[in-house]
């Protein structure tokens, strides 16, 4: 198989043009895929599974997709809505004959029209937002780049799993040939599959208890509950004991379905992952509990308050970037090699073992199977965070904001801004620091999600107060 992947990369590889500053700024890839689509590889399987028989009617509310998720629960398939059915099967199967073929083609025509109407359901579910716009609680904003087609997604689910206190927002930076439709499948299944593994770790009456028991000593070393400034100390041990519980289901519930994201992409026959992937921040939260998963290179900054009452940005993720320690020390331990190229020596990528390809510029993704072998994992960094009244708001966005504004600037931006405006506001400003800081370079795709924490009256007087310390991208 590895053999496989190293002849297709080459294959595809032949064909690229060598990317430069001038034309990619930053990019994913050192060779830029986009200019070459990777070819759909299909294989002919059988449909056996009771989900693939499953028509998709475009319901009007949640009632639905709990049926759904108890069918799914029932039949003991582990994950929601895994629409291929799949088991794993080679990239490079091919029909055997002219019949097989036309068979094979009649269940790829069923197979595109069920995430058709999967896409329509989930557009119709009340609360969910993936396009430009706002509500009380939320500002969302993409802007296409300059590369080409924009390969952000993002959405915000207000009353998440059914549960009327619970938010679920993410940001997915897409890249390689088919990054655009990798960022969609995973900004559409992710959540859902999110929904019922937290569901049925809830149900689960024997893992309640021994979560409950293992305490926080059980988290390990990827995990961590996060501190802002002053650390927050518990109020006492029966509030320690229900953030530990939520914390812990919550948890488990993030690893097994970004595992099992990730594995549906490399089983996914339509759309080819072998170069292509996304990045995924992503966040859960109910009440004042907030849970942040993370693969990738996007990002997520709190807005607060430090004990002088002054407006503070907190870094709560990590951009998993090659060049760190531990994701360095794991790719090379894989075989996979990470270096900087002479022209670009701020970016450090990930590159095969004896090719100098693909050169991905992030250690941790879904998709990108080319390296998977060689230390690229999408397994998630996982961090837990108790809200107080200090807390503002939390911003999401993928790098074509970050690498040009800092933390402090986009909370201030944002602050600024009405709430309504504010993610099209920051993109604005993200774009316009793009052409002051690299006039040469291709401004990059942009996506943002605002997650305001206070009711709107309660903000009103701060929104105006720091209009005057907006930075100027001048």
């Amino acid at each position: 198989m590895q053999v496989q992947y190293l002849l297709r990369w080459k294959k595809l590889h032949a064909d690229l043009p060598v990317a430069s500053e001038s034309n990619t700024g930053i990019g994913k890839y050192y060779q830029s895929p986009e200019s070459t689509c990777c070819s759909l590889y299909f294989s002919q399987k059988a449909h056996v599974e009771a989900i693939n028989k499953l028509e998709l009617r475009g319901p009007e509310c949640l009632v639905s997709l709990e049926c759904l998720l108890n069918i799914v629960r029932a039949l003991g398939m582990g994950s929601c809505l895994s629409w291929d059915g799949s088991s794993a099967v080679s990239y490079t199967t091919a029909p055997s004959s002219p019949s097989s073929s036309s068979s094979l083609k009649r269940n790829n025509s069923r197979k595109i029209k069920r995430n058709s109407s999967l896409e329509i359901w989930l557009h119709r579910i009340p609360g969910r937002i993936f396009l430009n716009g706002s509500t009380d609680n939320a500002s969302l904003f993409t802007r296409q780049g300059k590369k080409g087609i924009n390969q952000d997604a993002m959405v915000f689910w207000e009353n998440f799993g059914s549960m009327a206190d619970t938010i679920f927002c993410g940001v997915f930076d897409g890249h390689g040939p088919c990054g655009h439709m990798v960022a969609k499948k995973v900004r559409d299944s992710l959540p859902l599959k999110l929904s019922a593994q937290w569901q049925l770790n809830n149900s689960s009456t024997n893992l309640m208890n021994h979560n409950s028991s293992s305490g926080v000593g059980s988290i390990k070393s990827e995990d961590s509950f996060l501190s802002v400034k002053e650390p927050r100390t518990f109020m006492d041990n029966k509030h320690n004991q229900n953030q530990t519980d939520f914390f812990i289901t919550l948890k488990e519930a993030f690893l097994n379905a970004f595992k099992l994201m990730d594995k549906e992409l490399k089983h996914n026959h339509y759309l080819d992952c072998f170069c292509s992937g996304t990045t995924a921040v992503t966040l859960v939260m109910q009440g004042r509990h907030l849970v942040i998963g993370n693969v990738g290179d996007s990002r997520a900054v709190l807005s607060t308050r430090d004990k002088d009452n002054s407006r503070i940005a907190v870094q709560l993720t990590v951009d998993q970037k090659p060049n760190l320690p531990k994701e360095a020390k794991r790719i090379r331990l894989c075989k996979g090699r990470v270096f900087a190229l002479q022209n670009e020596p701020e970016v450090s990528r990930v590159w095969l073992p004896n090719s100098d390809s693909p050169g991905l510029a992030m250690a941790r993704a879904f998709g990108d199977f080319c390296l998977k072998d060689f230390g690229l994992i999408s397994v998630p960094e996982i961090s837990y965070l108790h809200l107080t009244e200090k807390d503002e708001f939390i911003v999401l966005a993928t790098d074509g904001v970050w690498d040009v504004l800092s933390n402090k600037q986009v909370v201030d931006i944002v602050a600024s801004a009405p709430r309504s405006s504010a993610a099209r506001i920051l993109v604005e400003s993200a774009v316009q620091a793009w052409r002051y800081k690299y006039p040469t370079s291709k401004v990059d795709d942009c996506a943002v999600v605002c997650l305001f924490l206070s009711s709107s009256s309660d903000s009103c007087s701060t929104s105006f107060f720091h209009i005057e310390d907006k930075p100027s991208m001048s």
